[in-house]
């Protein structure tokens, strides 16, 4: 078995300040000899070596010594938005922290046909550790869900654009779409979307795209009772209807990240609750 000497060190440390992906380094060691799981855990340490650039590392606002500031979102004002193809209504709009929930922006039909198709694909979601980087599975986030590749087939590239033009953010900047489904008394504990800039997992994952900036959240059934999105910072709770959805941002211009952004999923209480979400990140991820 394959150690990691100090010349395996060194390589990993030149590719990293290269700018190469975790995934492509631990291909590389496994493909040289490297137990998958040994490969991974190298990587992962290289980048937590990484020495912390200030100017490329997002911060978590502090609302006594350093509050968020709330510039402009990219979001377009008015009550109607022309996304791509399709008039989205904007039901809400909430300035602290920067939420906008709406109507409309899928048909009833393309609803169905997400939900249908991704039935046969479920698999249990994870969330990722924010000490290694690694995605796991937990007793907190209770769904099952499927990624789709960007620009998978015609429905899923129509979808990404509207997406994009809607939040008025590059269609490369966003991470595959991913559907979920959550079963009665299916739930997901309060959580940030964004990686903790203070916890070692978190560099692997910004390694390539960068930081997550905000999340939509798209509903594709009406939940009986209960699943709703809940904001508890906030006071505010977004129900499931088809159609519909929120866009939430947490990181500003200044690259502070907002901690007002602690949503959860509350419980299904009757009926089941499908959605499908898109992150976005800084920069072209994928």
């Amino acid at each position: 078995m394959r150690v990691v000497n100090a010349a395996w060190q060194e390589w990993l440390s030149i590719n990293v300040a290269r700018g190469c992906t975790p995934g492509s380094l631990i291909d590389a060691m496994v493909q040289a000899g490297f137990a998958d799981d040994d490969a991974r855990v190298a990587v992962h340490h290289a980048f937590d070596r990484r020495p912390a650039d200030p100017a490329t590392t997002a911060t978590v606002a502090d609302p006594v010594t350093q509050p968020y500031r709330y510039d402009p979102m990219p979001v377009a004002r008015g009550n109607l938005i022309c996304a791509d193809e399709r008039d989205v209504r904007v039901l809400l709009r909430c300035e602290r922290p920067q939420l906008v929930v709406f109507a409309d922006l899928l048909s009833a039909g393309e609803c169905t046909e997400l939900i249908e198709r991704s039935r046969h694909r479920l698999k249990r979601s994870t969330t990722v550790d924010p000490l290694t980087g690694n995605e796991d599975v937990i007793r907190n986030r209770t769904s099952e869900g499927v990624w789709y590749r960007r620009g998978e087939d015609e429905l899923i590239a129509r979808v990404e654009r509207r997406i994009a033009s809607l939040t008025n953010w590059p269609l490369e900047n966003g991470e595959g779409l991913q559907v979920l489904h959550y079963d009665v008394s299916g739930e997901y504990s309060p959580h940030f979307d964004y990686f903790p800039p203070d916890q070692p997992g978190g560099a692997v994952h910004t390694a390539q795209g960068g930081q997550r900036v905000a999340t939509l959240i798209i509903y594709l059934n009406d939940v009986a009772d209960g699943g709703e999105t809940v904001f508890p910072a906030a006071g505010l709770s977004v129900a499931a209807r088809a159609g519909g959805a929120v866009y939430f941002r947490y990181m500003n211009g200044q690259r502070q990240l907002d901690p007002l952004t602690l949503h959860g999923g509350a419980r299904v209480l009757a009926g089941d609750k499908w959605i499908m979400t898109r992150w976005m990140r800084e920069r072209a991820y994928g």
